[in-house]
């Protein structure tokens, strides 16, 4: 297998280098502070072509495969986390499981939307009191005549409040059948679907998380995503893709927060010499490259899977489980390279370090990867 960079991948990458240091770089401690979830930005980003990177040409999306996809999330996470994590959401998740799972009609009214960041969209899986435990999912849709009526709530959701289109899984039969739930698009502006309380977060900050509320929210039939009893199986199948979205978000946090201890290791001195050349700091900076490394190649190599067709769901669950922990793991070590000025908001490492944590929860904790990790090991 070569994991070495394409010239596209490289092209994507300066692009994305080029655009981050005008575009984000200069705004990144602006928007955590306040929170702000910078929608004009994403807008720009679906102009370049990122909203959709795997979405084919024909629906306005730009047709990349999976290599590709992890180069975008990977370099704009170099530059923050939260902007990363939103473009990760978007693209694999709400966009990815209607380019998966919907029908032409569905694909032809959403994905141009989304490709181009028209709309902003959200997935709604997780919910106050399931957490990983989605099968036991309160969240109700019932079938009236020609109709579903949405009542529940989803909870940690990106882009809750400001999706213009979410993604909805909601029970459609009884608790802990994994065939008992559904899939369903909800548009902004359907009466009883309205969002909840937002995050005040540790870190990914500028990445809005929040609730979706339903309350009697009537949805027609065509805007179920496959069939009745389909929606955990179709999420399974979301989330592996998901899973290397994670893995490429860790990995551009890690490489951002190396680079940054790594300069900075070169241009400190004590003693009369940098103290990159004291074997404390320079066998960190050793451990950090390595991580970094075996990060990217389970990361590539679960990316070279699904952009295969092959079955990914273990090497994927490795490649998040693994590259979360070095993006944490990384992040604290750069702190301490910096020292006291690392504990401080006047230089980047310590948002590297809030941020770097939600990569070992979302989207399945690091626990639940080692669960899905063995259990497939042991299928053989």
């Amino acid at each position: 297998m070569n994991f070495q960079p394409t010239e596209m991948q490289q092209q994507i990458a300066q692009m994305i280098r080029d655009f981050g240091k005008t575009h984000i770089q200069p705004h990144v401690m602006e928007w955590d502070e306040a929170q702000t979830f910078p929608l004009p930005l994403f807008r720009h980003l679906g102009e370049l072509g990122l909203m959709g990177v795997l979405v084919p040409g024909q629906y306005k999306g730009s047709g990349f495969g999976y290599p590709e996809y992890v180069t975008v999330i990977s370099e704009i996470a170099r530059f923050c986390g939260a902007i990363g994590l939103s473009v990760a959401a978007h693209n694999s998740l709400c966009t990815g499981h209607i380019l998966q799972f919907g029908n032409e009609e569905q694909k032809q009214k959403y994905l141009p939307r989304l490709a181009t960041a028209e709309w902003i969209g959200a997935w709604g899986l997780t919910e106050p009191n399931t957490g990983s435990d989605a099968m036991n999912m309160k969240c109700v849709a019932k079938q009236e005549g020609d109709e579903w009526v949405l009542n529940g709530t989803k909870c940690w959701i990106t882009h809750g409040r400001s999706c213009d289109v979410a993604v909805v899984v909601a029970r459609t039969g009884e608790v802990r059948d994994s065939h008992g739930m559904t899939a369903f698009v909800v548009e902004k502006g359907t009466p009883g679907f309205s969002g909840g309380k937002k995050e005040n977060k540790l870190g990914m900050r500028a990445s809005e998380t929040a609730e979706m509320i339903f309350d009697n929210c009537r949805l027609p039939a065509a805007n179920m995503l496959g069939q009745v009893g389909e929606g955990f199986i179709q999420s399974m199948k979301v989330l592996d893709g998901g899973r290397i979205s994670i893995a490429a978000l860790s990995l551009g946090i890690a490489k951002g927060a190396y680079d940054a201890a790594l300069q900075y290791a070169q241009e400190r001195h004590q003693f009369d010499q940098p103290i990159a050349s004291f074997q404390g700091v320079s066998f960190k900076l050793a451990d950090m490259a390595t991580q970094i490394a075996a990060a990217e190649l389970l990361t590539m190599q679960a990316a070279d899977l699904k952009q295969r067709g092959q079955v990914a769901t273990k090497q994927a669950a490795m490649a998040k489980y693994y590259a979360s922990e070095v993006a944490v793991k990384v992040a604290n070590d750069a702190v301490q390279i910096f020292g006291g000025y690392g504990y401080t908001k006047d230089f980047p490492v310590e948002k590297y370090y809030r941020d770097a944590k939600l990569c070992t929860i979302g989207e399945g904790t690091s626990e639940i990867q080692k669960i899905v990790i063995a259990r497939e090991a042991m299928r053989g």
